[in-house]
């Protein structure tokens, strides 16, 4: 009988103990869940306000409703009188562990979320990464997609986008191309420049301001190097770019104005 006596009154402090502390924990868990819900709605709501990208806002918005829950859970812990000594210690060894393994993982997250949040380019634009061009077709949080004029897709890691130089073509909602043509020195300059620009007006698509431009753009030992540079808008620049080669080498040939051929030396006049 003293036996069952000494286990009742353990079991009767026992529940005295532990009995409103569940109470309470049950409590704080229900009121806690609620408010965390209310405060990632609100993050949501202030993040579409704000402008931000419609990939990363459900993330930043999962990771603030983690957060919060996590740190209600904590503080239910501590509430039922729990050690967590050792288990943020397990966690502290375990996320080392983790990120040490997860180190490229890593910095593709950490350049995504800075793509996604200062925007230097978006969805549809034309870009340029180091020698990789095309257009943005998905931006995640650890890779970007770009689709290749020649229908290819691109999954360039977000760290390398980050770290090299990107060209957007599609900024300023325009972009310059550059043809370059060759012409003999005995032939004339304002005359040629005249039989691009007529050849360039054929062209359609190709933007009429701000006006082409074509200038000289070195010497060589053969020829002169021209440069023809229209304006067309970025969906259109592989397009324009084989209509303008196309149409500028028949118009030299309908004007007979030749090139020169890197095969000896010969030497001749100088044009006007």
């Amino acid at each position: 009988m003293d036996k069952i006596n000494e286990y009742a009154q353990i079991a009767i402090d026992k529940a005295v103990f532990y009995i409103p502390r569940i109470f309470l924990a049950g409590l704080i868990l229900w009121i806690g869940f609620k408010i965390a819900k209310k405060i990632v709605e609100l993050v949501k709501k202030a993040l579409e306000k704000t402008g931000f990208s419609e990939t990363l806002r459900p993330f930043l918005s999962s990771i603030v409703g983690v957060l919060l829950k996590g740190t209600v859970l904590f503080v239910i812990a501590t509430v039922l009188g729990a050690d967590l000594t050792g288990l943020f210690a397990i966690l502290a060894a375990a996320a080392f562990a983790v990120g040490m393994a997860l180190q490229g993982s890593l910095g593709n997250f950490a350049s995504g979320i800075l793509i996604l949040t200062l925007k230097p380019f978006k969805v549809a634009d034309w870009i340029q990464v180091d020698d990789k061009f095309g257009r943005v077709v998905e931006i995640g949080i650890f890779s970007t997609d770009v689709l290749t004029p020649g229908n290819k897709i691109l999954i360039i890691p977000n760290s390398m986008i980050t770290e090299s130089v990107v060209t957007n073509y599609s900024e300023k909602g325009m972009i310059r191309l550059e043809l370059e043509v060759t012409m003999p020195y005995e032939e004339s300059f304002p005359k040629v420049k005249q039989v691009l620009e007529q050849a360039l007006k054929e062209v359609s698509k190709i933007l009429p301001e701000p006006s082409p431009e074509i200038g000289i753009l070195d010497f060589d030992s053969h020829s002169v190097q021209l440069i023809v540079r229209p304006f067309v808008l970025p969906d259109d620049f592989w397009e324009v770019t084989f209509n303008a080669n196309k149409a500028i080498k028949k118009a030299f040939s309908s004007h007979d104005i030749k090139v020169a051929y890197s095969e000896g030396v010969e030497i001749g006049k100088i044009g006007e």
